[in-house]
């Protein structure tokens, strides 16, 4: 069997491009023809698409899964969970974990991808034994990096604790685009000799070394890589799906996928990508990666911090200072949240001019053991000007945590009318109330749509439904509809 192919079209490669502002309104259209094209996979939700459909493109991610899941008939749907994080930035308790795995599979995932920021696999636990019940495949992730103590040896060991925690397929996922072809090719081939699963590989092309990596891994026998639609392709997104399935043509390992359906998508993509030129990012290839090790996304949120406090000069100092911090903190992999608690701390030992002389409180809960077990000792000297003789978490930390969804019930049950919502809230909560009020008024129609569907409501005519709905742009249509069929349920209006 040749390499299986997993498109990260509709979630890592915009949020990488695109600061995750495609709208669901740009994927549903195309999404039959994708089903079609015999994917071992497509990614859909997860990462920061949660966050960013409520907090800027006022959509309910619960509702775009369900769409995607009714247009995707044949192909798996495929999300990126962060253990025991979920989608949010802190750990979750279990009961959280556990009912939003639920909800997932419900709401249409077949396969999820849990990782842990720092490869503690105790932040896995929960997250698995949920999606194991729910019936899903379990994709257990070992975070790609370089340090003087990540080394091969180690990510094998990692893969055989996944394995019998009960992953059925193991990810390599290199966020920063790091990985060299060669110690792609040693890793599969260890992972292979050593474990009985599938063994994928998520790359970015941040460093210009993604496709190389992909054809050793190919080589060394990994069954899946991730690839993205070549008009989302390349710069800190994936490789592009056309290219690498032209390579390994007429070859052992050829994917069996139609170069002609794939143009297809990429005329498509190429289209949508131009809504939302605002959003690119810095889509070049970064070879300072390889020195820094600071992932494209992250080097962006940097100059952004840096230019909020006047001080965008200081970048080059913010990039030394990153690797000391890292190290400071025991070589966490720089991948959400670790990414961003290692990136703040730079920026503010840069812009005080003394190292920790402000720390975060993320800094700080993370040298707590908060965030789970360093990959190596933290600075005796940095833990003790931060924390001095505090306590220090070296159990599982959601041990420490007291279930959340009931409490949470009590707060937000009036515009929370689904267990979905009740997760967005959990999650966000700050953004998913303003989501779900929003959501409650109407989600913003305007007063003219407003009147119109009082006006199919009064008479029930189709000329006045259709009325009503011709009165917004079409999200606003899609939540007039909504809002009638709420109001439909209340006074009997029947088709």
């Amino acid at each position: 069997m040749g390499v299986r192919i997993t498109d990260t079209t509709l979630r890592d490669a915009h949020q990488s491009l695109l600061a995750t502002r495609m709208r669901s309104e740009d994927m549903l259209p195309i999404a039959p023809a994708m089903d079609e094209v015999g994917f071992h996979s497509v990614e859909v939700w997860g990462g920061a698409t949660f966050d960013t459909a409520l907090r800027f493109l006022r959509e309910d991610p619960w509702e775009r899964l369900r769409e995607l899941k009714q247009r995707f008939k044949r192909t798996p749907l495929q999300m990126l969970l962060r253990g025991q994080n979920v989608l949010g930035y802190r750990h979750y308790a279990d009961d959280v974990v556990e009912k939003f795995v639920e909800l997932a599979v419900k709401n249409g995932i077949d396969i999820f991808r849990i990782f842990d920021a720092v490869n503690d696999l105790r932040n896995l636990e929960t997250a698995v034994r949920a999606a194991k019940r729910a019936g899903a495949h379990v994709q257990g992730t070992i975070c790609y990096t370089i340090s003087p103590v990540h080394t091969t040896d180690m990510y094998v060991k990692q893969a055989k604790e996944l394995v019998e925690m009960g992953s059925d397929s193991i990810c390599i996922k290199d966020m920063a685009g790091l990985l060299h072809p060669y110690n792609a090719f040693d890793i599969v081939s260890q992972l292979k000799a050593t474990v009985d699963v599938p063994i994928q590989l998520h790359c970015h092309c941040t460093s210009g070394m993604a496709e190389m990596s992909y054809v050793k891994a190919v080589e060394a026998g990994v069954d899946v890589i991730d690839c993205a639609i070549s008009s989302l392709a390349q710069g800190t997104s994936q490789p592009p799906c056309e290219s690498v399935v032209a390579t390994f043509q007429d070859t052992p390992h050829e994917s069996g996928l139609n170069l002609e359906q794939l143009t297809h998508l990429s005329d498509y993509f190429a289209e949508v990508r131009k809504k939302y030129t605002a959003f690119e990012g810095n889509i070049r290839v970064d070879a300072g990666v390889l020195l820094h090790q600071v992932p494209g996304g992250m080097i962006s949120n940097l100059v952004s911090q840096l230019r909020e406090q006047g001080a965008i000069d200081k970048l080059r100092q913010v990039l030394e200072e990153i690797p000391r911090v890292r190290q400071d903190l025991g070589y966490p992999p720089l991948v959400t949240p670790t990414s961003q608690i290692v990136g703040t701390q730079a920026v503010l030992n840069a812009l005080f001019g003394e190292r920790y002389k402000q720390v975060t409180k993320e800094t700080r809960a993370y040298i707590q053991g908060q965030y789970g077990a360093p990959p190596a000792p933290i600075s005796e000297a940095v833990k003790k000007k931060i924390v001095g003789g505090g306590e220090i978490i070296s159990s599982r930390p959601a041990d420490h945590l007291p279930p959340e969804l009931e409490k949470a019930q009590q707060e937000i049950s009036e515009i929370a009318p689904s267990e979905e919502d009740l997760l967005s809230y959990v999650l966000f909560p700050q953004v998913a109330r303003e989501f779900l009020e929003w959501r409650a008024q109407g989600a913003g129609l305007e007063g003219e749509l407003v009147a119109a569907i009082a006006v199919a409501l009064g008479d029930g005519s189709q000329h006045a439904k259709d009325a009503a709905i011709s009165a917004g742009d079409g999200r606003s249509r899609s939540s007039a509809w909504k809002l009638a069929g709420r109001q439909r349920s209340l006074r009997g209006w029947n088709h």
